[in-house]
């Protein structure tokens, strides 16, 4: 029984006060479970790889917190595995992933499509993905969740128009999430007929964001409002609008995409858009988990996460 409710990997029942009875004597004599010895046992690591593009983003610290907010209730360790959104790292994790060193992963994919992510269902190692744009349930089981994007996008370029904004532009760094976004922007410019402005810029951060600005800037006819595809670049562009006497959003408005802390902090505070990450991360993990406890070969899910437009003082 003391090894039953100390195991993390089992499901057997404990009666509840055996288990408190069992737990706060482990925790009076010191003893803590050896994970190696029952990792051999198992064959289970009791670890899942939650693999971010970049960590230094803090739309994705949120989204980590949310994956170990669930995984820590069923005893289960998270690494963090960042890879730049560099498609020579991503496939660097797959060789690292099928040594067996963790039971499950949760990633953000920017290059890895669902058949290259074939190779660890053969190891037995589920994989929930966070994508950027709609989806549908296929027969690879892997399991998405996703927030659509494109609608996101569109809505906060409805928001600008909605403002009175017609000469709206576009920054955004390339590569990830950029192509969606800049389709929902498209979208919303052509329910009043105006065209795409869009400046691409290899950082998709606060330095991308100050350079594509400023070349916004130094155009013959400036934009009215200028929508960021994340909330660094955002940053990044009211620096550049500061640095030019350029009032936010008098002259200028700006909204951005994520929601990140700093979004509330910034003066002004910015207009953005939620994807509710941590919500996210607690999510991916609980389809994770079932998929660890159930049928690892059933077909995979795609479920819908929900998206907010938040007004602040940017626009």
């Amino acid at each position: 029984m003391v090894s039953i409710a100390l195991n993390s990997s089992t499901t057997a029942p404990v009666p509840v006060e055996t288990l408190q009875r069992i737990t706060t004597a482990a925790a009076e004599l010191g003893y803590t479970p050896n994970r190696f010895a029952q990792a051999l046992k198992t064959q289970r690591t009791m670890t899942i790889a939650c693999i971010v593009p970049d960590i230094t983003n803090p739309f994705y610290p949120a989204l980590v917190r949310g994956v170990q907010k669930i995984a820590q209730d069923v005893r289960y360790d998270v690494i963090t595995m960042n890879t730049d959104g560099d498609p020579a790292r991503e496939h660097q994790f797959l060789d690292w992933a099928r040594e067996g060193r963790v039971d499950g992963v949760i990633g953000v994919f920017f290059s890895l499509r669902a058949t290259d992510l074939r190779v660890l269902m053969d190891v037995d190692i589920p994989v929930v993905r966070l994508e950027s744009s709609a989806k549908h349930a296929g027969s690879i089981p892997i399991d998405d969740i996703y927030v659509d994007n494109r609608a996101a996008a569109r809505a906060a370029t409805e928001h600008l128009i909605a403002r009175g904004h017609r000469h709206i532009a576009m920054v955004a760094g390339k590569g990830g999430p950029e192509a969606v976004r800049a389709q929902g922007y498209g979208q919303a410019l052509a329910g009043i007929k105006t065209e795409p402005w869009i400046v691409l810029d290899e950082a998709f951060n606060e330095v991308g964001g100050h350079r594509a600005a400023m070349t916004l800037l130094d155009a013959p006819k400036r934009p009215t409002a200028i929508f960021a595809a994340n909330d660094l670049m955002a940053i990044g562009v009211m620096q550049a609008l500061r640095e030019r006497k350029v009032a936010i959003p008098a002259e200028i408005a700006v909204i951005g995409f994520d929601d990140i802390s700093a979004a509330r902090l910034v003066s002004p505070s910015l207009s953005t858009v939620t994807q509710f990450q941590d919500r996210m991360g607690e999510r991916a993990a609980e389809i994770l988990l079932k998929r660890l406890k159930g049928d690892r070969a059933a077909p995979g899910t795609a479920e819908e996460m929900p998206f907010q437009l938040i007004e602040r003082e940017s626009t």
